[in-house]
């Protein structure tokens, strides 16, 4: 067996790089820890933190293919953060014009959850602890 200690990053390709940049900082609250241009590639990678937890690299190609298909196929279906109030987040996600589906309640835990997308229309699911 493997000893994983913990995950390290999650790696997402944007078909904006400009649009998902300020989408991750300035709706998401992420924070940059490092951004790369990389010329031979024409490609950004820009690292991300949340809480000072290195999370997320967001990257930029020419022309990237867009995802086949919603959250049900395979693969990577959505990304899942934890917040303390669901209905409070949705407010403020809303106040940014961020379209976000109504709240629902998790049958098992009877905790409240939604989700919305991301510029590229990755699912990204709010979960209340």
């Amino acid at each position: 067996m493997l000893n994983l200690k913990k995950l390290h990053h999650i790696a997402i390709i944007c078909s904006d790089y400009g649009r998902s940049k300020k989408f991750y900082t300035e709706i998401l609250g992420f924070t940059i820890v490092q951004e790369v241009y990389r010329s031979e590639r024409n490609s950004y990678k820009l690292d991300l933190a949340l809480n000072d937890q290195y999370l997320v690299e967001l990257f930029s190609f020419p022309a990237p293919p867009l995802r086949v298909t919603g959250p049900e196929a395979a693969g990577l279906r959505h990304l899942a953060f934890e917040v303390a109030d669901v209905e409070a987040a949705v407010r403020q996600l809303q106040a940014k014009d961020v379209a976000v589906e109504p709240v629902r309640v998790d049958e098992y835990t009877g905790k409240k959850f939604t989700f919305f997308p991301d510029p590229d229309g990755l699912p990204v699911e709010l979960y209340e602890q």
